[in-house]
């Protein structure tokens, strides 16, 4: 995570996965591991977490004040209605009120620029709960749910099959960083954006067979992500041949592990035999954002 200086106050913002080295990653996981052995501590005593949403959540709300209140703090929830960032208020000065009375910020946003604002205003460290760019914690979680299981990342092969969103762009960085042999598979015009492709050289592919074959990880969102509703029946009709059933997974590894960031659409991105069946760790990998946001 990137450490930049504030006037005389120095912290660290992770807005973008990119914030991260493989160092620090694996100071996150050794971290995460120890808190969810031992979920209750006084590490964070007094510390406030405010949590700016403009975007409703089950995941990233309940395991960012689950984790607060474990390590001690408290958290504040700010809905859309309590702020109207950019409306009501300027997002500089949000982050400038803030920074006078909590400790950290969680933003889940819309537009990635919001986070970006945020963290260039506050003196107090911003953390990306979700932007339209990436989706740095759930990476994270994501990486640490696949090290618990397979150890060494960088022996990997990982098969992302769906739409290249905010979760795809934040794996391909995190699998950059580890080494990890990814495989990208998305319907014409879905792909992820050029400039991660570029920059982490991930290979993007229209073939889901072809980016499964041999895979130890399998990992697919949903196809029609909050804000894109209008889309739906047409990406319905475009992805149909993306979803993750017991068909695509006979072409990966035996053991295959299943993963979903959640929320998932049942019978559209992934089969309920697959979700609830023995390869998938979906439901791990949701208790595990709660772990490694403690540690973050």
């Amino acid at each position: 995570m990137r450490a930049r200086c504030k006037g005389h106050m120095l912290h660290k913002d992770l807005v973008s996965l990119w914030d991260v080295t493989k160092d620090n990653a694996l100071e996150l996981f050794n971290y995460a591991s120890q808190l969810k052995n031992n979920r209750i501590s006084t590490k964070l005593k007094g510390k406030i977490l405010a949590l700016i949403f403009e975007k409703p959540s089950l995941r990233t709300r309940v395991t960012f004040e689950t984790a607060i209140y474990e390590l001690g703090g408290y958290a504040i929830y700010l809905s859309p209605s309590d702020i109207g960032l950019g409306s009501r208020e300027s997002v500089k000065d949000v982050a400038l009120n803030l920074s006078r009375w909590v400790s950290a910020i969680v933003a889940r946003t819309f537009v990635h620029e919001t986070v970006l604002e945020l963290a260039r205003h506050a003196t107090i460290p911003v953390i990306n709960g979700l932007s339209d760019l990436e989706h740095p914690c759930q990476a994270l979680a994501d990486l640490f749910t696949i090290y618990e299981k397979k150890g060494d990342l960088s022996k990997i092969k990982l098969a992302y099959v769906g739409d290249g969103n905010n979760v795809c762009h934040s794996l391909m960085v995190g699998a950059s960083i580890f080494g990890i042999s990814m495989r990208v598979a998305t319907p014409v015009g879905y792909e992820p954006k050029r400039e991660y492709v570029v920059k982490t050289g991930i290979n993007v592919s229209n073939d889901p067979y072809k980016a499964v074959s041999n895979a130890d990880i399998i990992y697919t969102d949903v196809w029609t992500s909050m804000g894109q509703e209008a889309e739906h029946e047409k990406r319905i009709r475009d992805f149909r041949k993306f979803q993750v059933n017991k068909t695509l997974l006979n072409h990966a590894k035996q053991d295959v592990h299943v993963m979903h960031c959640l929320p998932a659409h049942r019978g559209e991105e992934i089969t309920d035999d697959v979700i609830d069946g023995s390869h998938s760790i979906v439901f791990e990998q949701a208790e595990n954002r709660l772990h490694v946001q403690k540690a973050i």
